[in-house]
């Protein structure tokens, strides 16, 4: 089950279904798509995505999804799971650009990192950015993340792994 989490100024929280217009405006935003997953989706897969957090996440209790708060407005979506491509848990993160440069993403990163080490006992949290991706590798690094390997991606990309061990 996905708790709540609380920082100093979000509040992660499970998704409800009011919040689907919210998501489908988040994964629409070219700003933020374009380091989503595999880019930029249409709407309605974003809105089947949206569903499948509720059928098949939530339902099967397979990982930690949050939709992510500041003054009662959906501002990110957060999340952390078990993933092949790091052989272990990677935590994902997104803001809309109207969050940017305040503090905002550190604050988000750090509270999935803590939940990762502090609820599930892990030894090290992992994160792939894509490489052209400068603030949040920036981002990561500061929080203690290092790189330890690159992957390449069909399309010819590269994916940045990092890793942050429990200190």
């Amino acid at each position: 089950m996905t708790p709540t989490l609380h920082t100093k100024r979000l509040l992660l929280t499970p998704y409800v279904p009011g919040d689907e217009d919210d998501f489908v405006a988040l994964f629409q935003d070219p700003q933020v798509s374009q380091w989503m997953g595999d880019g930029p989706s249409t709407a309605a897969e974003d809105r089947a995505l949206f569903g499948r957090i509720f059928t098949k996440v939530y339902a099967q209790d397979l990982f930690a999804v949050w939709a992510v708060r500041r003054d009662g407005l959906l501002v990110g979506h957060a999340e952390i799971k078990a993933t092949d491509a790091v052989a272990g848990h990677e935590i994902i993160y997104a803001l809309a650009p109207a969050a940017w440069g305040s503090g905002l993403g550190t604050e988000l990163a750090e509270a999935i990192v803590a939940y990762g080490f502090d609820t599930l006992d892990l030894s090290t949290v992992h994160a792939t950015v894509a490489a052209p991706n400068e603030a949040s590798l920036t981002l990561l690094r500061r929080i203690g993340f290092t790189h330890i390997r690159d992957l390449t991606e069909e399309d010819g990309s590269t994916t940045r792994v990092l890793a942050r061990p429990r200190a």
